[in-house]
């Protein structure tokens, strides 16, 4: 029996942060790859340079490389003040890869979109992929990429065109040159203890190994639908898909038992009961499948029956496949904004030992202060017209709530995060600590 062939991966913006990951995860495992960028910083795989928002040039490459499916991460960076170059790139750059894919045959595309295309400034508690884009955008660069996953979206089944967007949330890891250079920033200025807002928003970190693994999932799984989607009934397995009990994510925390007459630590005792080393064994064992708490939904529930039935009904699609879908992915641990800051802060204390007291109490500046700070920061950057480090944006950024709902990646996609919270801030900065040493202190400035 033959088995599938396997893709041949082309990478936009393979040569960035996340786009870097990706193709390090399909060369580990085997895969034929190539990178398109303005830039060429590795030289391991084939490189083809040009600009995205030039249909011509992307299907040229894609005619050499020979690629099946693409992985498309490329984007300017957030927080920048340039509103044409976002469109160019983000919206029209997406729009001309899309088309490109099609005149070449090319199967499958990846989008990188983001969780940020559903925020304006107000808290995001545990919302899913239903919720839709904000009436007003929060800016530019999150505007952008709702436009270009909208595009990525209608083209789905046009023309033998798969398509999927993934929405990662909160992005850091080895190669992040905005979240650890702007953390080491205000370490090196000794402003660690200054904090806005008091530190109750839970918010979601995703570490880049995570975001590069869903997109894989997410391309090996863009298969084509069935001809024929059953709109009178639930399928055997789509009800698989729904009703199977989830683990808890405790990458970082770890599973806790809870004691019971079965499976406990025995204590201090007089006399030891007969099963004594079975009770201690029970315990120390994981988690038995049947004490996993079984699934109960609501017809609120995005994934319930009536849920899945209906939009099968109104649009002709199961939201249960990969093509056509988008996909919120994070680590499934959100902490508290602050909390995350000083975790790294705390890491950057080993490497340069005595530059900071982590004991000094923090200075406090309620939301409104700070949002006031950054207004007069902004008109004063515009009056001598240097870009403000300090923003509304920034501060709108760290006060807000900000946690998404993964389950449809979990249940769908098969996702689970595999670097957690804690190992991906030490493996973050160690790679920082390697590019400082090295005298790169261009991440630094």
């Amino acid at each position: 029996m033959s088995s599938k062939p396997r893709d041949i991966f082309f990478v936009i913006g393979g040569s960035g942060f996340v786009g870097r990951h990706i193709v390090q995860q399909l060369l580990d495992r085997g895969d034929t790859v190539s990178v398109f960028d303005i830039v060429q910083r590795y030289d391991d795989v084939p490189f083809y340079s040009g600009d995205i928002s030039e249909e011509e040039q992307v299907a040229a490459a894609l005619r050499k490389s020979g690629a099946t499916c693409i992985i498309h991460t490329a984007s300017p960076p957030a927080g920048l003040n340039d509103p044409a170059l976002y469109w160019k790139v983000n919206v029209d750059g997406t729009k001309a890869v899309i088309a490109a894919a099609q005149a070449t045959g090319v199967r499958k595309l990846v989008f990188t979109s983001s969780a940020g295309v559903v925020f304006n400034g107000t808290d995001n508690i545990d919302v899913d992929e239903r919720l839709p884009f904000p009436e007003v955008p929060m800016d530019a660069y999150n505007e952008s990429k709702a436009k270009a996953e909208e595009a990525v979206l209608a083209a789905n089944g046009q023309r033998g065109l798969l398509t999927v967007a993934i929405r990662p949330a909160g992005i850091f890891g080895p190669g992040d040159r905005q979240v650890m250079a702007g953390l080491y920033q205000v370490y090196e200025r000794g402003q660690t203890n200054f904090q806005i807002g008091d530190n109750t928003n839970l918010f979601d970190w995703t570490y880049v190994g995570n975001v590069a693994h869903a997109h894989l999932l997410a391309a090996d799984k863009l298969v084509p639908p069935p001809d024929n989607v059953d709109t009178t009934t639930i399928t055997p397995e789509e009800l698989a898909i729904i009703s199977q009990p989830l683990p808890s994510i405790d990458c970082t925390t770890g599973q806790h038992r809870v004691p019971t007459s079965e499976a406990r630590p025995l204590g201090p005792y007089v006399t030891p009961p007969p099963n004594a080393e079975q009770i201690e064994a029970a315990f120390s064992q994981p988690v038995p499948e049947k004490s996993i708490r079984p699934v109960v939904r609501s017809r609120f529930d995005s994934l319930s029956e009536s849920s899945i039935l209906r939009i099968k009904q109104t649009t002709n699609v199961s939201p249960l496949q990969v093509a056509g879908q988008v996909f919120f992915i994070s680590n499934g641990e959100p902490c508290y904004f602050w909390d995350f800051m000083r975790i790294i802060w705390h890491h950057l204390d080993a490497i340069f030992p005595g530059k900071r007291d982590p004991a000094k109490r923090p200075i406090v500046l309620p939301n409104a202060i700070g949002m006031a700070m950054a207004t007069a920061s902004e008109w004063f950057g515009w009056l001598i017209g240097k870009e403000p480090a300090f923003t509304r944006f920034k501060v709108t950024f760290s006060c807000a709530t900000r946690w998404h709902n993964i389950e449809k990646a979990r249940r769908v996609l098969g996702y689970e995060p595999i670097v957690d919270l804690e190992e991906g801030v030490r493996r973050m900065v160690e790679w920082w600590k390697t590019e400082y040493e090295a005298g790169n202190h261009k991440i630094a400035h």
